[in-house]
């Protein structure tokens, strides 16, 4: 390593504290970190001058490539006029601009009220305390709970973390969450009696896939069904489009695979490119509407950041949009995602992958240790092919043992078999270990 490289480590190692990371491998003598310092296109380049392809798209937020020149160009911009200002009793252009723009990509649809704010998290529990307050405001208490799905991953916020169902994450923390339960299907869901469904407040789902469960699939027609079950119930219904948003897909959205509309649809991630935190909530006008009235009555929606509507992230994210119209995006990744299925349908061949589950552009590779024995979670088999992929130029993260690839959908041909050819070394390799 290079002085410089090895002054960053050391301070990192004393100072900072990483999300979802045991510290204290992390910290460890001959634990090294990589220090990444650039990137262009699907490309990231780490303090010794190595180079690697995106292989999550930096946590499944970056959409077109690294250092974008319209996603550039576009926050320069804005510097020159101002960076934020409040959202509270002001507004500003980028962020009007956007919410037009949001709302317009849900055509035929009622999605027509844009609520900003941060993250996934803070996104999902906006449409919760939005569904919470509804049913206060239209005389119907009594339907304060929520309903998510087994494996189920909505963020880390006390709201967000109430409709996980990855105990991993959230078991510690259940006595300060929302209420909330849990079924696996379908199935379970038509046999809810009526003493639980009429408390109902909202039902919440990943649409397509689940992202944090290892990258699983929803049957097909499984929005379909959920929606016409929420409105025979009366629940509202929230989907979850953090990850499957913006092209993820095949599609702009997941749920424009079977063309059903939420009462709540959340974004976040890929919203500004994967540039700035930026987060939207969108909602209908049956709910906006209870919401209006005279300031004593207390109706107002009493929630919000102190960067809702930041105006450098709306920029960021305007570009974006213009991106997938003026480089046909989502038109030119269909040849790529048959691309990637003909790719891992190689990569199913080996040995030790279980499994492989694909919805459009995401992708997990389920790892086993031999054929029908899986692997021991303990042991980090997903975490290691991970670390001897990167000495093959790819950079992604493990599930435990579900390894994600979820590129930017800028990505090459090319870079996509490089990616793929990495993984398999990678694989090849930890088996041998």
């Amino acid at each position: 390593m290079n002085p410089h490289t090895t002054k960053l480590i050391t301070a990192d190692k004393a100072r900072i504290w990483h999300p979802f990371t045991q510290m204290k491998a992390w910290s460890a003598p001959e634990h090294e970190p990589i220090v990444l310092v650039d990137g262009e296109g699907a490309i990231l380049r780490d303090s010794e001058g190595r180079e690697y392809i995106d292989g999550n798209s930096s946590i499944w937020t970056n959409i077109h490539g690294h250092r974008h020149p319209a996603i550039t160009k576009a926050i320069k911009d804005q510097l020159d006029k101002v960076a934020h200002v409040s959202f509270l009793g002001s507004t500003n252009q980028p962020a009007i601009e956007l919410a037009e723009r949001l709302v317009a990509l849900q055509p035929d649809s009622h999605l027509t009220r844009v609520f900003y704010s941060d993250d996934g998290s803070t996104a999902v529990e906006v449409a919760m305390k939005m569904a919470l307050q509804y049913w206060q405001l239209t005389d119907h208490p009594e339907r304060n709970q929520f309903l998510a799905f087994a494996n189920a991953y909505h963020g880390d916020t006390a709201g967000a973390a109430s409709l996980g169902g990855l105990g991993t994450f959230f078991d510690r923390f259940g006595a300060i969450h929302f209420d909330a339960r849990h079924v696996t299907d379908l199935s379970e869901l038509e046999a809810l009696p009526s003493e639980v469904t009429s408390k109902l407040a909202a039902v919440i789902i990943e649409p397509k896939v689940q992202g944090a469960a290892g990258i699983r699939l929803w049957p097909e027609g499984m929005l379909t069904t959920l929606r016409a079950w929420c409105d025979r119930v009366g629940a509202l219904l929230i989907f979850d489009e953090v990850l499957t948003g913006f092209g993820r897909t095949g599609r702009m959205f997941a749920c424009q695979h079977e063309a059903v509309v939420p009462d709540f649809l959340c974004l976040a991630k890929g919203l500004t490119g994967g540039y700035l935190p930026l987060a939207a909530t969108l909602t209908t006008e049956r709910v906006y509407e209870a919401f209006l009235g005279e300031f004593h009555e207390l109706k107002t929606f009493y929630y919000g950041h102190s960067y809702c509507g930041n105006a450098l992230g709306c920029a960021a994210a305007l570009a974006s949009l213009e991106i997938f119209e003026n480089e046909h995006v989502l038109e030119n990744l269909q040849e790529k995602i048959l691309w990637l299925e003909e790719l891992l349908g190689g990569l199913a061949s080996l040995p030790q992958v279980a499994e492989i589950r694909r919805c459009g552009f995401i992708a997990g590779v389920q790892l086993q240790k031999a054929p029908g024995v899986p692997c021991d979670w303990r042991q980090q088999t997903g975490a290691r092919v991970c670390v001897a992929a990167r000495k093959h130029g790819l950079l992604t993260r493990p599930i435990l043992d579900t390894v994600a690839l979820i590129p930017p959908l800028c990505v090459s041909k090319d870079q996509l078999s490089s990616a793929v050819q990495a993984l398999e070394s990678a694989i090849q390799e930890v088996s041998h270990d």
